[in-house]
């Protein structure tokens, strides 16, 4: 048994130095060295970045960045095609680009033309002498010139050529100051149309408790100048403690620019005595029915007249202001004050006489017309 194993092993050995020749193909070739080992080998590692195929080429340089690389832009304005071309100005911009326009008038063909006169013109002759020949009323050629004067008359009185009248109590008002307490009124009235009317006035003064110191009464014949303004002329007589003097009376009352009522007169006496007056009020409204009214009233007198405690020039000035509630138009308390001073000669004979010459009051009154 023994010479068998030895036998079998003793073969083994000498068929492996075959078997390693025919299993090495490279056996006896001239091989490079061989590769290191890589130093990775074994790790995770990123995916390798692709082969550059221009590696080693030479290339022209890069273009830069594109700063708005990845950025929504606009689209690109579309290349002028005249850029670079010599144009001429841009006409300027209408400045009703836009807006609906009316259709344009149609151009007149016979602009600048000389058309002359048209054949068949209208004559410019007048009218012919019958069309004149009528009456002035042409209702009088068909109806009775009588019945149709009667008509016209009516016509008249219904649309302004009445006969009307207005009676107002301008100012009766009590007045306290320095002094005796006194009182005051002012009334005047009218009756007729719109051109001529008869006015009647009448004022006065006294102290209360006393007798009366001054008073006149006016009868005028009044006639309309103008829409603002009449002429009256008339009669005026005084009464007072003194010697009484009559009057004529001339003078102008009417409607200022700007809404002053204004009334002016000069007087002749008698005995040839020239004096005037003048007074402006003005009706400030504060609202529908508060009324807030200044006035002023001056006199004057040509000569002195020493009955009459009157000195030549200005002889005396009244100025004040009056708030009165229209409770209606028809009435209206006031509530005042106003200062009055007699002037120069008059104020010294005022003095001679022993009188004031003059100083501040406190109004009250009422005004009503109807």
């Amino acid at each position: 048994m023994k010479p068998l194993l030895a036998a079998a092993l003793a073969s083994a050995l000498l068929a492996a130095p075959a078997y390693a020749q025919s299993a090495a193909p490279h056996a006896g070739h001239d091989m490079p060295s061989a590769t290191p080992a890589d130093p990775h080998a074994g790790h995770h590692m990123p995916p390798a970045a692709p082969v550059n195929r221009h590696a080693g080429h030479s290339m022209p340089p890069a273009a830069p960045v594109d700063p708005h690389a990845g950025h929504v832009m606009p689209p690109a304005t579309p290349a002028d095609p005249h850029a670079g071309h010599h144009m001429p100005p841009a006409a300027p911009v209408d400045p009703h680009a836009g807006h609906v326009m009316p259709p344009a008038t149609p151009a007149d063909p016979h602009a600048g033309h000389n058309m002359g006169t048209p054949a068949d013109a209208p004559p410019l002759s007048p009218p012919p002498a019958e069309a004149l020949a009528g009456p002035r009323f042409a209702a009088d050629g068909l109806f009775d010139p009588r019945a149709m004067a009667a008509a016209r008359a009516q016509l008249g009185r219904e649309h302004g050529g009445g006969t009307r009248y207005t009676a107002m109590l301008d100012r009766l008002e009590a007045r306290i100051g320095k002094g005796p307490d006194a009182y005051l009124w002012d009334a005047q009235g009218w009756y007729g149309g719109d051109i001529d009317r008869l006015w009647l006035k009448a004022e006065g003064e006294g102290a209360f408790g006393g007798r009366i110191d001054d008073a006149e009464v006016q009868a005028l014949w009044s006639h309309a100048i103008g829409p603002w303004f009449d002429l009256q002329a008339g009669l005026r007589g005084d009464f007072r403690p003194g010697p009484d003097r009559a009057q004529i009376v001339l003078g102008v009352q009417g409607l200022a620019p700007y809404w002053f009522e204004v009334d002016a007169a000069a007087f002749v006496s008698h005995k040839g005595d020239l004096t005037a007056r003048a007074e402006v009020e003005y009706d400030q409204r504060l609202s529908q029915r508060l009324i807030f009214q200044p006035r002023v009233e001056i006199d004057l007198s040509a000569q002195d007249v020493r009955e009459l405690g009157l000195g030549s020039g200005l002889t005396s000035i009244a100025a004040g202001a009056r708030l009165r509630y229209e409770f209606a138009r028809e009435f209206a308390p006031y509530v005042g004050v106003e200062y009055e001073r007699k002037i120069g000669d008059t104020a010294d004979f005022a003095r001679d006489a022993g009188e004031g010459v003059g100083g501040w009051r406190a109004l009250i009154g009422i005004r009503a017309w109807f």
